[in-house]
């Protein structure tokens, strides 16, 4: 069954805006801080894992050892890392702005913790007894809780911008911009990403989405805004193939260039927290959350309650994070222009153009239409959309052939006249690069020249001999 299908024939039930979050805000205080510690502790844990793991896992890619001195099996290596950076010297540049070099850092790290706490670990009913008190698993929830994770992680981009900013030096300032650039191009694309899940599920609160998915998840109801979702998440986290700021070969370092000791360690400590983060919004959102996985929901009962949610809903954050560092592990570094076309040519697009058709789905299906009549429409409507792009193209092109052939030939550009080599001018095209022929075409170079008359009299002594 396709993604239209699944859309259209899933229950279409009229969900109301004021969602009941009751069962939140009645905790006593004491439990509060227990909830706020926890989830400061399970980021922090999560990020000590995650970054001996990474490095596993790419050794393990590379056919190399990784960490293996520090605790065992080297699983100490992260806090290792964490008391190395702590204990080196801590330099300030002379021509930073000393107030806002320091307060870069913390205003990176902040929001990076700040989005944990509406995502929700288990059911919203009172599942858990916390010392002897009966309570949700998640420390709160809001009516907006993904604007609210939106606003939060936007703040982050100011760390970095600030950073680059206060250097006092070209090389953070350019990584600086990039990342601006960069974060604010695929937030859009993240943005219509959310909105076709508040479309489907009627609500913005974490716990309601996940409570929208009792019967299915919305990654097969919303697969592309799932893949555009994934693609936005790895540009938001400056990770690779997306880490222009940070790219050594012409950056040096990026934003953190100048940055060294505990200052340098809450930069890499904000950009492994938000990786917890967007993983977890991913599973909020698409992967059921605390959800059990299909096979293990039908056939037991208790998976979807008691602390057994928590343990789900780590796992599919685990299974994301590998995602990253398999990535990491896999692809190169994209060029800039190349960042800045698929966010901008690529997802934005796209993530609009399926937004509207769930949208229109969902309205032709609170209006009665049945499937046949909701396909027949979406159908027409993309193939009258194609029909535009294509006779727009082929306007394009006629008019591009006749000012070619008006200007008559381009003159000939030669990249080495200067001395050096130089990139083309506007209308300007580099000479054809010769190729080298087909390995059939190519002919056979013998050692002490073409004359071969003695090898073929000694062949043909052999021959005569029986050899």
């Amino acid at each position: 069954m396709t993604a239209f299908a699944q859309l259209a024939a899933a229950p279409h039930e009229p969900v109301l805006a004021a969602e009941n979050l009751s069962m939140f805000g009645t905790d006593p205080w004491w439990l509060v801080v227990v909830k706020a510690v926890f989830c400061f502790a399970f980021l922090m844990v999560t990020v000590l894992f995650s970054i001996v793991w990474e490095r596993k896992v790419v050794a393990w890619m590379q056919l190399r050892i990784g960490p293996n001195r520090n605790g065992p099996w080297g699983m100490l290596q992260s806090l290792a890392d964490g008391v190395k950076l702590m204990l080196k010297e801590d330099v300030v540049v002379k021509r930073a702005d000393k107030i806002v070099y320091v307060l870069a850092p913390i205003v990176a790290a902040i929001p990076a913790f700040m989005a944990i706490a509406v995502i929700p670990f288990g059911p919203p009913g009172n599942e858990v007894s916390i010392f002897g008190q009966r309570t949700a698993m998640q420390l709160t929830d809001l009516p907006i809780a993904m604007l609210y994770i939106l606003a939060v992680a936007s703040v982050g981009i100011y760390g970095i911008v600030l950073a680059g900013w206060s250097s006092g030096s070209t090389y953070p300032l350019l990584g600086g911009l990039r990342s601006c650039a960069q974060m604010i191009s695929y937030e859009i694309a993240m943005g219509a990403a959310f909105a076709s899940v508040f479309l489907y599920s009627g609500s913005m609160s974490t716990s309601k989405i996940v409570e929208a998915q009792q019967d299915r998840w919305f990654i097969l109801l919303l697969p592309v805004s799932f893949l555009v979702y994934i693609v936005t998440m790895v540009g938001e986290t400056n990770r690779a193939p997306f880490d222009m700021p940070e790219s050594e070969g012409d950056l040096v370092g990026g934003f953190n260039t100048e940055y060294s000791s505990i200052k340098f360690a809450m930069f890499m400590l904000a950009e492994y927290v938000n990786m917890v983060t967007v993983s977890a919004v991913s599973t909020t959102l698409f992967l059921g959350g605390w959800r059990a996985p299909w096979p293990i929901s039908t056939f037991w009962e208790g998976a979807n309650h008691g602390w057994w949610p928590m343990l789900w809903f780590v796992l599919k954050v685990q299974l994301l994070l590998f995602f990253f560092i398999w990535l990491r592990g896999t692809l190169p570094r994209v060029r800039y222009d190349q960042l800045m076309k698929l966010g901008w040519k690529v997802l934005i697009p796209v993530s609009v153009v399926w937004l509207m058709l769930v949208a229109t789905v969902r309205a032709l299906r609170n209006d009665g239409y049945d499937f046949t009549r909701i396909v027949l429409y979406v159908a027409g409507a993309v193939i009258a959309v194609l029909l535009l792009s294509f006779v727009a193209d082929v306007f394009r092109d006629k008019k591009g052939r006749a000012e070619a052939a008006k200007a008559g030939p381009e003159p000939e550009f030669d990249p080495m006249a200067g001395g050096f080599p130089v990139p083309p001018l506007p209308g300007q095209t580099l000479p054809p690069v010769p190729r080298r022929r087909p390995r059939g075409e190519r002919q056979l170079v013998v050692s002490g020249g073409s004359d071969t008359e003695s090898d073929g009299d000694s062949s043909d002594g052999k021959e005569a001999d029986g050899v």
